[in-house]
């Protein structure tokens, strides 16, 4: 009754299985029952449906058939009855239906010709066989026929044609020679299926043979040979080079003229074939041409079957084995060589004879159980279905009330006695037909046990069994296990019942040693059986023989203590090198060793302990090492090759426990290198299912230990044994063990709250492993309110790791816990969480305020925004020099979070600045405020043109310090700054003011630079790591800024090496960001990286940066320039003389002419006097006195006591008839509003000098 060890009376376990209607009964081959129970006759054997015999021997046609009472049997030919007993050369075997056709006493086979079925028959019914068509194998003869040579010319395709003689089955073709020599074939030269010799071209080297086609039959195995072909090739070059056979050019070099491909067969562009499903498709393309051409194949509109397709003779035939409705479709072979390509079309059409789909089978039912016969099988064409009950069609059969046919369906109600009979399926279609039997026998039997009573079955502990209780009955009957004849039906947890009514109990333990019956019961009654189970102790060697190194002629002793179960026998043998070991004199055996005296060095290699008992065995190998004399090694392992330690075995868990468990392993061998440890893992199936963790580590001198667990994990365990070597490959898995549960004592861990919009938090964790779920059905409580408003706890209970709070405010602090939940009950009370909602867009910086202490300087003050909506990463100043309606370039600054002052130093004291500042946020920049520089003193209607320089140094103040724990790194956009002209003026002193900024490095220099950022972009990996460093570098200090997931409290290490290989490193806290470095060298490349102090091996990837190059005012002095002073002498000089001129013309009272005194100023358009007036003005427009060129150009009117240029035309000064000086010194207000802004500096021609440059 259990399967160790399996009863000899017991043949097959029942197969139970429900049909949709019923459940059907399938009768055991046990002799017994079979002998006892009525059955309808079934076919066993058959011959096949065409049946081709030889000629030479008897006919045999098979028909055997099952039943009780035993079937009767009779046949039909050509569907008439064949009457056995009239014809003396046709018998029947005796309690069989085959028949026997003896020709021994003459006949002829062909006469026996014809289709034959077999009935077998008994009172329950009759079952047919298939119709058998029986042929006689047939081999004619060869037509004697003379042949005349074949005349071709060299290079002309070729077909040698068999037409061999009809035979039954098809005779296999090949061709030879007449001297029975076979033709080579290749691309070229090959034989097509129809057994044709097909010559794409034809050499000169194809006439030294002859061809011979020859047939070979199967049935008589003879050999028919057709008269040879000989050919006769006309050729240009009558030399038969053989070096010519391999020339690259052999067609070219023999005179042949090459020509495109043409198809021999199939014959022009298209054909069409049929094949049916399940059969072999053969398509073939056999061409012509000069070169020889390749083939290829192609299926439309897809890819060929590369699982069932082939390629045959030489790429020309494409075969497709099993085919299918997906084969159908048309396939084209290529044809090319170098002159050119031809294409062949076959499209193909996949029929089907009958197959089944569901073949209707034996049906075994119970008086008034319900039941069904289905036929279902499928074709192209579409099969038809006919119906047959006992031979007869079911149409002419008695009427039954309890039947109904419903197409492919024979549905049966409240079946009685009288409904047992065989019914035929017929289905067929125009490429064949399939039969089937399927009987219907009402059984009214009760339950019976099939196997032997009172079984005992002995078990090692910890192993896995199977009890076997054979059963039958109709109805059939339902089982159930017990044990020791009480309690409730066995089935669950360590126990499973199957559904043939074996109990399987996963691991044998102490307490399942007991009595177990299994009770089979229906509405006829019941029956049982006992099998009682023993548990014996496992075979363990647990002291096991070592590896030795001796000396020749001493004595070895090999250990192998052994520990068995006391009520089992054991027995201890010996192997050497895995065969029996020989006792001779020179050895001892003895119960728990083996010596070995005098060794010789045939005593060397290995020797096994096997300790077996009649249940289990256990083996234990050492290998012996024979020196000699001479040797003496030092270490006994030192002269034997060291390996990794083979893997342990015989896992044992022992002491089970609701939370400890003893695991217990036999250790490998350590192939010549001690094992050191040894490392437990474990593996559970719920939360990763195959992934092995490692649970704890022992030393090498151990072999059981007490594993501590968690509760409700279904633990298995492995172990892997460690030597200086390597690692061993890990031992086969031990038996699971599951621990009860409980709840949790942990909660989740990395709890954090973040906004992913301005209008919701999502809240995080880690989620908790197999080892601290502690039960079924892990889930968290998720509890939020807000900080400030200290309202209720809103709750939610979460399955996986995330939950996202909506409608929350923008950036308002939260409360949060999260607590893990199973069904046993909830964990600890979490901690509180603070967390974030998300951020928003920042409002407009407070009390923007731009002053201007002087010409030189601009001061610009803010305060932070009222509600910046978030954390503030920084800010992002924008300005632009204006004058006028003209514009000059946009200046982007960035500032850290904490700054609220900057000072610039304007390049231009004309232009003004109009500033426009905004917050941002790590959601964007926010409302911006715009503020102007206040005009200068003297400033009207500006019209000049706007300076399209910025400023030439920056200062800013309130640096952030690195201790600040709130600032938060910032993003510097690149700002490129133009170089600004150095030419100074004589009466000014040159000054440097040193750039320093906390987010970005804007430094004057020549040529241009440009303000970097240096950033690694990486996306927040899944593992504890540290990304996003970014450096935003000056000259001679850094912003280092960083994210991570490494949890509060952890503390970092900022590590720097520069171009001189120095390393410094910076330790940082763990809130503290941005990190400044501030002893970096201006112009110098670092190489920087972030790690964790407290979590080894966790680092950012190396970034380099590298720090901008330090001002330097490299301009010379233009006052020192001998260019400059020369100029300065040369219009020092034409002042003089145009003094001279003015003296003299003074000095002789010449008339001017007198403009009337009126205040109408004068433009550029008022034409000379005609009456000898002299204008004073260059003729080039280039100013000399009294003007002074703006930033872009303009040359703008100066006031001066002094100026000449207000004399003669186009001044307001003029004389009187007599020539006394009556003008005045005047500046029209008018010209003035027009020309800009004017400096209120003293009119010199260094200063006109100055601003022409």
């Amino acid at each position: 009754m259990a399967r160790q060890p399996p009863p000899p009376s017991v043949h097959a376990a029942i197969l139970l299985c429900l049909l949709s209607l019923s459940g059907a009964i399938e009768i055991p081959m046990d002799p017994s029952i079979q002998n006892e129970l009525s059955q309808p006759p079934t076919i066993t054997k058959q011959s096949v449906k065409d049946h081709i015999v030889d000629p030479r021997d008897n006919i045999l046609i098979e028909c055997e058939a099952k039943g009780n009472p035993a079937p009767s049997f009779h046949w039909t030919r050509n569907s008439r009855f064949f009457n056995i007993a009239k014809d003396p050369r046709v018998s029947m075997r005796r309690k069989s239906g085959t028949l026997v056709i003896d020709f021994r006493s003459g006949g002829r086979p062909e006469e026996y010709e014809g289709e034959y079925q077999c009935f077998a028959r008994n009172k329950f019914g009759t079952a047919l066989s298939n119709r058998i068509r029986l042929q006689v194998s047939k081999s004619p003869l060869w037509p004697k026929e003379n042949l005349d040579p074949v005349v071709v010319q060299e290079g002309a395709p070729l077909t040698l044609q068999c037409n061999p003689p009809p035979g039954l089955p098809s005779p296999v073709i090949f061709w030879m020679s007449s001297s029975m020599e076979p033709i080579t074939q290749d691309k070229r030269v090959s034989q097509g299926h129809n057994g044709d010799l097909y010559f794409s071209n034809v050499m000169l080297q194809d006439m030294q043979t002859d061809y011979s086609c020859n047939a070979r039959f199967h049935f008589t195995h003879t050999i028919q040979q057709k008269n040879a072909f000989t050919l006769k090739v006309l050729t240009n070059n009558p030399y038969n080079d053989s070096s010519l056979r391999n020339h690259p050019d052999m067609y070219s070099a023999r005179g042949v003229a090459e020509r495109t491909p043409s198809f021999m067969y199939p014959q022009g562009t298209a054909s069409s074939q049929m094949v049916l499903r399940g059969t072999d498709l053969l398509l073939e393309c056999i061409a012509s041409g000069v070169p020889t051409p390749d083939i290829a194949w192609y299926k439309k509109g897809g890819d060929l079957p590369s699982d069932k397709a082939k390629f045959e003779n030489f790429n020309k035939a494409l075969r497709i084995t099993n085919v299918s409705e997906e084969d159908s479709g048309e396939y084209f072979c290529l044809a090319s060589n170098k002159m050119g390509s031809i294409r062949h079309t076959i499209s193909v059409r996949v029929k089907a004879a009958p197959y089944w789909l569901d073949e209707p089978k034996n049906l075994i039912l119970a008086p008034g159980e319900d039941g069904r016969l289905v036929c279902r099988a499928n074709g192209n064409p579409k099969p038809t279905v006919q119906w047959m009950v006992n031979g007869e069609p079911l149409q002419s059969a008695p009427p039954n009330p309890n039947r109904e046919v419903a197409g492919d369906t024979i549905i049966f109600r409240d079946t009685q006695i009288s409904s047992r009979a065989v019914y035929q399926c017929n289905t067929s279609n125009e490429h064949g037909y399939l039969l089937a039997n399927a009987f219907v026998s009402v059984l009214d039997v009760p339950p019976r046990m099939l196997s032997p009573r009172n079984q005992l079955i002995r078990v090692i502990l910890y192993n896995r069994t199977r009890l076997d209780c054979p059963f039958f009955g109709s109805p059939i009957p339902t089982l159930r296990w017990f044990k020791n004849g009480q309690g409730s039906n066995l089935d669950g947890g360590n126990y499973h019942v199957y559904e043939n009514g074996s109990l399987e109990i996963k691991m044998i333990r102490k307490e399942d040693q007991g009595i177990y019956t299994c009770v089979a019961t229906n509405i006829l009654g019941k029956a049982e059986n006992q099998v009682r189970l023993e548990v014996k102790d496992p075979t363990r060697i647990y002291r096991m023989p070592e590896d030795q190194v001796a000396k020749r002629g001493t004595t070895v002793q090999l250990e192998c203590r052994v520990k068995h179960d006391p009520s089992l026998k054991l027995t201890v043998s010996w192997l050497k090198d895995d065969e029996p070991l020989y006792i001779g004199n020179r050895m001892k055996k003895e119960d728990d060793s083996l010596t070995i005296f005098g060794v010789a060095e045939r005593d060397q290699g290995s020797y096994t302990c096997v300790a077996s008992t009649e249940l289990d065995q256990d083996l234990a190998k050492a290998y012996l090492t024979v020196l000699a004399d001479q040797a003496t090694p030092t270490n006994r392992l030192a002269a034997l090759p060291k390996g990794r330690p083979d893997r342990p075995r015989d896992l044992e868990l022992t002491d089970l426990a609701e939370r400890s468990v003893r695991l217990t392993w036999i250790p490998g061998d350590d192939n010549n290198s001690p094992i050191t440890d040894y490392v437990v893992q474990f593996e559970e199936d719920q939360f990763q299912p195959g992934v092995w963790h490692d649970h704890s580590k022992f030393p090498g001198s151990v072999n059981s230990a007490i594993l501590q667990l968690s509760p409700y994990v279904n633990y298995q365990f492995r172990v892997i044994a460690i030597n200086e070597v390597g690692s061993s490959h890990p031992s086969l898995p031990s038996e699971r063990y599951r621990t009860s549960g409980a709840p949790p004592e942990s909660n989740p861990a990395d709890v954090k709250g973040e906004g992913t919009r301005k209008n919701n938090m999502e809240i995080t964790w880690t989620p908790m492993n197999a080892t601290s779920a502690f039960g079924p059905n892990l889930r968290y409580i998720v509890k939020w309110r807000r900080r400030e408003t200290r309202e209720t706890w809103n709750n939610a209970t979460v399955w996986g790791s995330r939950y996202v709070v909506g409608q929350t405010p923008v950036y308002v602090p939260y409360e949060i816990r999260v607590q893990a939940e199973n069904d046993f009950g909830k964990g600890p009370e979490p901690d509180t969480v603070i967390g974030y909602s998300g951020e928003d867009l920042p409002s407009a910086p407070r009390r923007f305020r731009v002053r201007q202490p002087n010409l030189e300087t601009i001061n610009l003050e803010w305060d932070h925004p009222e509600h910046p909506n978030g954390i503030l990463i920084g800010y992002t100043l924008k300005y632009v020099a204006f004058n006028g309606t003209k514009l000059g370039k946009q200046i982007v600054e960035n500032f850290s979070p904490n700054q609220t002052k900057f000072t610039m130093q304007r390049a231009d004291p004309v232009s003004r600045y109009r500033f426009t500042l905004s917050a941002r946020t790590q959601v964007g920049s926010g409302e911006a405020v715009t503020e102007e520089s206040p005009a200068p003193p003297n400033e009207a209607t500006p019209t000049a043109a706007p300076p399209t320089l910025p400023p030439t140094t920056v200062s800013v103040t309130g640096v952030v310090s690195s201790t600040d724990a709130t600032a938060t790194a910032a993003t510097t956009e690149a700002t490129t700054v133009p170089t600004i002209p150095s030419v100074a003026p004589t009466t000014m002193a040159t000054t440097t003011v040193a750039t320093t900024t906390t987010t970005a490095a804007t430094t004057m220099e020549r040529p241009p630079t440009t303000t970097s950022k240096t950033k690694m972009p990486e996306s927040a990996p899944d593992r504890q790591s540290i990304w996003n460093v970014t450096v935003l570098p000056n000259s001679k200090w850094a912003n280092i800024t960083w994210r991570h997931n490494l949890g509060p409290g952890t503390a970092f290490v900022v590590e720097y090496i520069d171009s001189n290989h120095t390393k410094k490193t910076v330790p940082v806290k763990s809130q503290v960001q941005p990190v400044q470095l501030t002893d970096l060298y201006p112009g110098m490349t670092y190489t920087l990286r972030v790690y964790s102090r407290d979590k080894e091996g966790i680092s950012s990837t190396v970034i380099t940066f590298m720090t901008s190059t330090a001002y330097t005012n490299n301009q010379a002095d233009i006052a020192t320039q001998g260019w400059f002073i020369g100029l300065m002498c040369a219009i020092a000089l034409l002042v003089l003389i145009l003094l001279i001129v003015c003296f003299i013309k003074r000095s002789r009272g010449g008339k001017y002419p007198v403009r009337e005194k009126k205040d109408v100023p004068l433009g550029p358009e008022d034409p000379k006097e005609e009456d000898g007036s002299f204008d004073y003005s260059d003729e080039d427009n280039k100013p000399l006195q009294g003007s002074q060129t703006s930033l872009d150009g303009t040359i703008k009117q100066q006031e001066s006591d002094d100026s000449l240029v207000d004399y003669g035309e186009g001044g307001e000064g003029q004389f009187n008839e007599d020539g006394s000086f009556i003008g005045q010194y005047t500046v029209k207000k008018d010209k003035e509003e027009t020309e800009g802004n004017e400096s209120s500096e003293a009119t010199s021609p260094v200063n006109a000098i100055y601003s022409l440059a």
